[in-house]
């Protein structure tokens, strides 16, 4: 079956939750609502037909001049099958939730909680959502297309000083940071 079959399906199966299937570079996308996205993963992973048993990656984009400025996008297998088939969901910048589905697939676990910590979308019902790449006490979320290229004007990461300290006798020791 060819993504847009599939979406095509998902669109006569919950007309009130999906949108248009966008193609683009022969790649399909399915716009659903935030509210539907336990509901349709269930019924993709559990449907026999379909069989997404595998979410190859989830991420998540920043729209800044959008009403909805980020997306939430799922990347779905079926290995049973090799379909494939790319689910969407937008989420305004004032209230950047939606429900978690590390419950339908465990790799969600771990990709949610990078899309928190770069972008600072919260999963609810997620089993363990705290910072995973930037350290527990640093301010703001990097991917967002308004986070400062150099940082925060006058701040200084907290911890700095002791990867400082960590690295006082580098010189003295010959260590060249530069080198592979």
């Amino acid at each position: 079956m060819e993504p847009l079959e599939i979406a095509e399906k998902l669109r006569t199966k919950f007309p009130e939750e999906t949108a248009v299937p966008v193609v683009f570079a022969r790649q399909v996308s399915l716009f659903i609502t935030k509210e539907s996205i336990k509901k349709i993963s269930m019924y993709l992973q559990q449907e026999p037909d379909f069989a997404f048993d595998y979410l190859a990656d989830l991420s998540a984009c920043d729209y800044p001049d959008r009403a909805n400025r980020f997306e939430v996008v799922y990347n779905l297998r079926s290995i049973k099958y090799n379909y494939f088939i790319r689910l969407k969901v937008e989420l305004p910048e004032d209230d950047p939730r939606i429900d978690s589905v590390a419950d339908i697939w465990a790799t969600a676990a771990w990709f949610e909680r990078e899309v928190y910590d770069m972008f600072g979308i919260q999963f609810q019902g997620h089993p363990d959502l705290r910072r995973v790449l930037m350290p527990d006490d640093w301010e703001g979320h990097p991917l967002r297309k308004d986070y400062p290229l150099e940082g925060h004007e006058d701040w200084e990461w907290p911890a700095f000083k002791e990867v400082k300290a960590l690295h006082r006798h580098d010189n003295q020791w010959q260590i060249d940071s530069k080198k592979p």
